[in-house]
This record gives C-alpha cells, structure tokens and sequence, in this order.
C-alpha cells in the first residue's frame, strides 16, 4: 500500500506552542489529570469576558451575515478601522488598503505567499512569534532571524539587521508590543529599522496585535505613523485586547506609497478573494469594539487583573535562583532566563516536558519561539494572582532538585 508523507514543505516549519509538550499534556488530561496551562494566551480559559456590548454586536447582527461580505469585509469595518489607523497616526490609508481576517494569523500567511519566491529573505525577530517563521517557509522563502537584545530591554539589535540584509532581501518584521517578551520599542529603535528599509527598499511588516495592552501609562508607537510615505503593512486585531480570541477577528492595513508594490498587491486581491471572506458575523463587532477602550485599560492600571499579575510573575519568578527575568511593558507574556549551567540543561524542550510532568504546569521552551538556545521559556500570565504564586512556587520546587543528564 502507498504510504503518504506530509508535504516536504513542512520541513522546517514548527509551532510548538501546539506541538509535542502540548500532545503530553492532552494526554494527561484525558487521564484525568488537571493542567496549569501556561503556554497559550487565551484570555477566556482565564475567565476574561468580553465587553456585553460586543456580544450583543453579534446577536443583533446575526441575521445580517448569512451571505459572503466583500473579500476584504464588510465596509462599516473596514470604516471603524480607518478611523483606528487616524487616531493611531498612520495616514491616507482608505477602506480599500483594509483587508480583514479570521484573525491576524490568516493575513500573516497571506502577506508572505502574496510576496515571496524561492529563496527570497525576511528579517524575523529573535525570539518571534513562530507562526511568522512557519509562513516564510511555507511560501518557499527563507527566515532570516536578527536578534532582540535581552540586555537592552528585548530591543532588536539594529547593527544585526543590518548585517543580516542582502540582495534576496525583501521585508523587516517587527512584532511591537512583542511576543514572546512582553517589550515595547521607543520611537528611535522604530525610526532606524524604518531608515533602514528605506535605504534597502524593504516592506515592513508590523505586528500589533497587543498595541491596547500597553502597561506603566506608556505609549504604543505604530512604525506606519513615522512616515506617510514608507510601504508598511500592519497587523491588527481584537482577540487580545477585547478577549475574543474565539472569535477570529484580525486586519491588516496597507498604508504609504503604494508605486512599486501595485503587482504584490495584486496577489493579495487574489489570495484574499479564494478565500471568498472571513467570518462575518465576528467583523460587527469591529466598530463597536474599537470604540471601547475602558474595558482594556481598567485591566492594566494599577488594581486591574493584567497589572497585578505581571507584577506578582516578575517578582516572584526573580526571587528563585537561577532564574532572572525583564520586566514586560506590555501584552501578557514573560521570557524568563534560566542557568543552564547551574541545572545542566541541554534540552529546553525537556525541561518543560519534565515540568510538566512533575508539577503539571504547561510552558513553551525558547526554542519554540526560534531562539537559539536552551536558556529561555515563556509563561502566559493570564491567571489570576494565587494561581500564578502556586504556579512559581511549583516550579521552584522543581528546580531544587533538577539535573538534565
């Protein structure tokens, strides 16, 4: 009987936020067995509601989404979005630079088939998001990883992007506020990568999706708004900031001199109409939600659930040996750093495994997220402040005893 191979495309695509640590822990639960899980940042498991006005955006317009929107969404979004990018600062963006998706996941990997040959480069940032280095490979091309510097507050190193850019050269990512790390880039690290594509001729990718969870009364800065006229597209959504994860609601945003990008963007008219449309009866809530902006900042202030409990991780993570953390400014992630010397680890990816094992606290190793050494792993922060004391108090038991051989 022929045997069937997944695509050799798959190859060097991993996402292990899902993958082989997730596969234990379902199978524990399946014993019975109750699980901390700490590695996806689903606001609902952690009981975050959304707004009751959103919901209700729903159900009055339920009866309205039976049929196909247009491809790139239905026009009073795609308006509510507009506004969104003026406030923001990113100017003459119209409806038709909007395109809205099942999430902002959808459009990543729509962004890159759209553009990328074989072989053709993208500058990733270290530690990313994976599912932007899975799109690159996906679509033929290769990720180029540039460093975020721990020292420096997980700000990209801008003399590695320079170093790293040839002529297969074809786009920055930046992933502002950042996951896995919780940083939030200052305006001057934004203007030099910006500089930078525009010396290279470069699209800038700009990933956002947390730019409504920004602690410590700082300010998110959109790359797009620096220059009305650098190509950038920027990457938004609500499943964050408004806790509708389920609901898959994301965008992009096309803004700046569109001359030489006409035929790209002639791809993606094409790969967004296969697609026929995404949910439509999620993208009612759009206006509605990007209205609210109490809802998201009540949480982030002093007294509110996301504050308190980045303050309880940090603290508490940093009082454990062999453990050091930077303090997040922003979404709901840390990325601790551990001694790999003082508990002989070789293996990131075991050391979660036997965590969770032991402790039944599910994390992601550093290398999930492409970093390039066995030193890192990253906690979602969403529970609340008792569970996240236990939660730290566990692993500090662990790692008393702890030796990889």
């Amino acid at each position: 009987m022929k045997e069937f191979l997944k695509s050799k495309k798959l190859e060097n695509v991993c996402y292990d936020i899902r993958g082989i640590v997730m596969d234990e822990a379902t199978k524990m639960q399946n014993q019975g067995i109750d699980i901390l899980k700490l590695n996806i940042g689903n606001p609902a498991t952690f009981n975050f509601k959304a707004p009751n006005k959103i919901i209700n955006c729903i159900k009055e317009n339920i009866c309205n989404a039976e049929g196909y929107s247009d491809a790139k969404g239905i026009e009073e979004a795609r308006e509510s979005i507009v506004e969104y990018c003026n406030k923001k600062g990113i100017k003459n963006v119209t409806t038709n630079d909007i395109y809205i998706g099942n999430g902002v996941s959808e459009l990543i990997v729509m962004s890159m088939q759209g553009l990328l040959n074989n072989g053709d480069e993208i500058l990733i940032p270290m530690p990313d998001y994976p599912l932007w280095t899975a799109a690159v490979n996906l679509s033929g091309g290769k990720p180029i990883h540039y460093i975020c510097d721990e020292k420096s507050d997980w700000y990209p190193d801008i003399n590695d992007i320079k170093k790293k850019i040839t002529n297969k050269t074809k786009g920055i990512v930046i992933i502002n506020p950042n996951n896995p790390t919780g940083s939030l880039y200052p305006k001057e690290i934004l203007e030099s990568i910006l500089n930078i594509a525009k010396e290279n001729n470069l699209i800038i990718f700009s990933d956002e999706i947390y730019d409504r969870l920004v602690l410590d009364d700082l300010k998110h800065v959109s790359i797009a708004s620096l220059d009305p006229e650098a190509f950038i597209i920027t990457f938004n959504g609500l499943s964050k900031s408004h806790m509708v994860a389920g609901f898959r609601v994301g965008w992009m945003c096309l803004s700046g001199n569109k001359t030489n990008v006409k035929k790209y963007i002639e791809g993606l008219n094409l790969l967004s109409s296969m697609r026929l449309c995404s949910n439509v009866p999620a993208q009612y809530i759009i206006k509605e939600a990007l209205k609210d902006t109490e809802s998201t900042k009540k949480l982030l202030v002093p007294g509110g659930r996301i504050y308190n409990q980045r303050e309880c991780i940090y603290n508490e993570l940093n009082s454990i040996t062999g453990i050091s953390a930077v303090k997040p400014k922003a979404a709901f992630y840390i990325f601790p750093k551990i001694d790999i010397k003082k508990f002989k680890i070789k293996d990131d990816e075991k050391f979660v495994l036997d965590l969770l094992k032991e402790k039944r606290i599910l994390l992601v190793h550093g290398r999930g997220f492409n970093w390039d050494k066995p030193d890192h792993f990253r906690i979602v922060y969403l529970p609340e402040v008792s569970k996240l004391k236990s939660a730290v108090t566990d692993i500090k038991s662990f790692l008393e005893h702890y030796k990889q051989q």
